[in-house]
């Protein structure tokens, strides 16, 4: 569990904008506190749980008893009791809005395997337990949104945000520069490296996935940067990771840029056929894990894996 912690830790500031209403389980089970405490033990039986809230009749949290309460009980051949008896009342919990580092930060501290969720008038709404966590962040991983505001994590930085193992940029196997402006040019690298994956025997069907995604952020550097960019191609035993990084003016707002249709190409650029807004919607759906890491005025830069061994039939998340 220290190490699970640790790692929460580590991902905490990355995910920083994720809040508990998103990781709670909603469908929680709770009890009143008039019930029996073997009660809460069939039930923990049965759900195989080892806590639940206790509420009130308008759903507000006033006690949690946990797995230890009914051995306790049974111990001291008191499981016949009324909950209200033995419960914790002092309950720990997290709100609605609270983010991730202030969960991760409150599980390290306190060292409690669930905590209740709670709105902002102390009713019930979910529970968070320490799985729950890594399941959201797994999730997550597979569209990852790093904004300006995590100033930590450095742009160009040589760790990959999504296996965490070093790319040298020097030892990349595909090196292609992008012209800023040239948009006559849009696509030549995607192109180029389609058929560098090809000559290297990677499947057509993965070549074809890389180029359509790598096409779409070679073009956003054209269209929108301001700056000239660079794609970077890794081939790592069973997987392509390509970089797409530039020094441009970033990504204003990834939320709304991560929408079909959502668009700040200029007339002129839509008249030649470009920026419909399909470009990061199409890099998410190509890729088998996508990150994006945007910083005002510092530029973007684009990761993407794609795995070789993968069913070529299925779907791509």
């Amino acid at each position: 569990m220290k190490e699970t912690n640790c790692k929460l830790i580590k991902y905490a500031s990355i995910f920083e904008d994720l809040k508990a209403e998103e990781i709670m389980t909603k469908n929680v089970s709770y009890l009143f506190a008039d019930k029996e405490i073997v009660q809460a033990k069939e039930l923990m039986k049965v759900k195989k749980i080892s806590g639940i809230p206790i509420v009130d009749k308008e759903k507000k949290i006033v006690g949690i008893i946990s797995i230890e309460d009914i051995i306790k009980a049974l111990e001291n051949g008191y499981i016949n009791e009324k909950i209200g008896k033995i419960m914790t009342r002092d309950v720990r919990c997290l709100y609605l809005d609270d983010n991730l580092p202030i969960i991760v930060e409150k599980f390290e501290r306190l060292r409690f395997g669930r905590f209740p969720v709670i709105n902002r008038q102390g009713k019930l709404c979910g529970i968070i337990t320490i799985i729950d966590i890594l399941h959201k962040i797994l999730e997550k991983f597979n569209l990852i949104y790093i904004h300006d505001k995590n100033r930590n994590i450095r742009l160009n930085d040589e760790i990959s945000l999504i296996t965490g193992e070093k790319l040298t940029q020097d030892k990349a196997e595909f090196h292609y520069e992008i012209v800023s402006g040239e948009i006559s040019k849009a696509g030549e690298g995607a192109a180029i490296l389609k058929g560098f994956l090809i000559k290297k025997g990677i499947d057509k069907d993965i070549a074809r996935r890389v180029g359509v995604a790598t096409y779409e952020a070679e073009t956003n550097v054209i269209i929108h940067s301001e700056s000239k960019g660079d794609i970077f191609c890794f081939l790592v035993n069973d997987r392509i990771i390509v970089r797409v990084i530039d020094n441009g003016i970033g990504i204003e707002n990834l939320d709304k840029a991560m929408k079909e249709g959502f668009s700040t190409a200029p007339d002129y650029i839509r008249e030649m056929g470009f920026g419909a807004g399909m470009g990061i919607p199409n890099m998410k759906r190509f890729a088998d894990k996508l990150v994006i890491l945007s910083q005002r005025g510092m530029g973007t830069q684009v990761e993407m894996v794609f795995y070789m061994n993968k069913n070529k039939n299925e779907k791509t998340k």
